[in-house]
């Protein structure tokens, strides 16, 4: 099956999507591929923690050659296609982006984002996206939510087609373009975060993302530029 331009190959179980799309990536040249699962066993979010495959839920990859040194742009298209799709089914929904890949649905995490880099100039973009119920526990970082709890009705099928056309678009567009609309989306613009990165914390002013998708903060006069890390915003009960 085909959308959009991405074969779509299709598995009842797997450890991991991007374990599978890391796989064709070995044997696989040119091609746009989607890895998708019905459940994982052992599904990943960012910086090594577990993400939680709950039945009915969309769980994905892309498998796609981009340009390592382009890594931002794929960052940037890929959580806009993520919101773009959501408002689809509700145009006043509120859907915010939360660096650096999370998409928040009345303010709860909604879905979230893992890149690797695969074989050659193959990167894999592996999502999941809480269609019908969303994971509690009291030791997850920030809160959450489902496409179904907002009183979005849809399926896991529907809204990967949804977001593949936008996602298409999206990776044809230029930096400065993605970046500015991710801006336009971004919660927290100008307001007081906390960065937390390896056991260490920064408290700053959020002043936006670079046309690399890097974090800028300002701390007192100065802005510093953050790659990776966890970002909460302080005073909102949701992080």
């Amino acid at each position: 099956m085909k959308t959009a331009g991405f074969e779509i190959i299709e598995f009842d179980e797997v450890n991991s999507t991007n374990d599978v799309a890391a796989e064709y990536a070995q044997s696989s040249s040119g091609q746009q591929l989607v890895v998708r699962a019905k459940r994982q066993t052992a599904g990943r979010g960012r910086r090594g923690r577990n993400w939680q495959s709950l039945d009915g839920n969309l769980f994905f990859s892309v498998l796609l050659e981009f340009e390592l040194k382009n890594l931002g742009q794929l960052i940037m298209a890929s959580s806009l296609a993520l919101l773009e799709a959501i408002k689809e089914y509700a145009p006043a929904a509120d859907v915010q982006l939360k660096w650096p890949n999370d998409v928040l649905l009345n303010g709860g995490k909604v879905s979230g984002m893992l890149l690797e880099k695969g074989d050659g100039e193959y990167m894999i973009i592996g999502i999941g996206v809480n269609v019908v119920q969303s994971p509690k526990s009291a030791d997850m970082l920030y809160s959450t939510t489902s496409l179904k709890e907002a009183g979005i009705e849809t399926t896991a099928d529907d809204f990967l087609a949804r977001f593949l056309h936008r996602f298409a678009k999206n990776i044809k567009k230029n930096a400065a373009d993605l970046r500015y609309k991710w801006l336009k989306n971004a919660k927290g613009i100008g307001q007081k975060i906390a960065v937390r990165q390896n056991g260490t914390e920064q408290n700053g002013i959020f002043e936006g993302i670079d046309e690399n998708a890097d974090l800028i903060l300002r701390i007192g006069n100065k802005k510093q530029k953050i790659l990776a890390g966890d970002v909460f915003y302080l005073g909102d009960e949701n992080g």
